[in-house]
């Protein structure tokens, strides 16, 4: 067996399909349930009030803290053509064995929005039919970055009740196939099975088990093929009104439900709902946390990265239970 199989789609994973039309109508329906007027620009952070954030600390029971993100990977593979890069500037060899002070310094630099890194992605990353969230233009962004909704709205990071809805256990699998949906039957069976209803300001999580595919199988172009949402469950994420999404997959299904539209949850989500989103994050450490604990959900703190122009950062989200 190759050790970084391509997974083949089975004709029960394929995603529910959806028309171009069908996914215009949705987008705008979206855009006109999530605009706030024009001086908002905190998108879906908008439901997470600051007596939610304060509700939210009552969910710190034991001390038990997880992060939600997989290490930094430096080396190529499948699904990483373009690894992060980390070098160390100092010590030099001379200053090793050499009496007195010395410091070990380091350079690090990434493609933030990878395929295997996990990161977060700012309302300024997706441009539809030449506009931003709330019909901001894309000419704010430029060479020297984005000028308007960029991950500078989260400098102060976000805190707030994360929510982990379970669909491998759901399904009893392991793991989702590549190719493979959820609906919004899926995140309401997980809510039933779970005993926990998500609501306004929640930061949800949503596992398919990527993480746990990709450490048994090997690594595979997960441009190509992975699970993720459905995009009709967007619309059950606007009547809950959560504040920010985040999967251990991409958020989207590959291949994409609307032949026409290659990322359609991250047009809905984040350009339509103004969702901040996290990829690619691990939740296999914090699984048997909620299983021991015997709850789903949690206080969680994101705090991206300082970078005022930027699309997106690395983010290392932290589960308080």
């Amino acid at each position: 067996m190759s050790r970084h199989p391509d997974p083949a789609i089975s004709r029960d994973a394929e995603p529910r399909g959806m028309s171009e039309a069908d996914f215009v109508a949705l987008y705008h329906r979206l855009c006109a349930q999530a605009y706030d007027g024009p001086d908002d620009r905190r998108g879906a952070l908008r439901h997470l009030t600051p007596e939610r954030v304060v509700a939210a600390a009552g969910e710190v029971r034991s001390g038990l803290s997880v992060s939600l993100a997989a290490p930094i990977e430096t080396v190529a593979g499948p699904d990483d053509p373009e690894p992060a890069s980390h070098r160390m500037t100092a010590p030099t060899a001379e200053e090793i064995d050499a009496p007195g002070l010395h410091f070990a310094r380091d350079r690090f630099a990434m493609n933030v929005h990878g395929d295997a890194d996990s990161h977060l992605d700012a309302l300024c990353h997706v441009i539809y039919d030449g506009e931003l969230h709330g019909g901001v233009p894309a000419s704010t962004v430029t060479p020297g970055g984005a000028g308007a909704l960029s991950l500078d709205l989260v400098r102060d990071g976000i805190v707030g009740r994360g929510v982990l809805l379970d669909i491998p256990r759901l399904r009893g699998v392991p793991w989702l196939e590549p190719g493979d949906d959820v609906t919004t039957d899926d995140l309401m069976a997980a809510e039933a099975a779970q005993d926990v209803t998500v609501g306004p300001g929640d930061l949800l999580f949503v596992r398919v088990g990527h993480r746990r595919r990709r450490r048994t199988l090997g690594p595979w172009n997960a441009a190509q093929a992975r699970a993720g949402l459905h995009p009709e469950a967007t619309r059950w994420l606007a009547e809950r009104r959560v504040a920010l999404l985040g999967s251990d997959g991409n958020n989207d299904t590959a291949p994409s439900p609307v032949a026409e539209v290659p990322f359609p949850v991250h047009v809905l989500a984040v350009n339509a709902l103004g969702l901040h989103l996290m990829d690619y994050l691990d939740f296999e450490e914090l699984v048997p946390a909620c299983e021991q604990l015997g709850r789903r959900h949690f206080l969680c703190v994101v705090a991206p990265l300082r970078l005022p122009a930027a699309t997106g950062s690395p983010v290392n989200p932290i589960a308080v239970l």
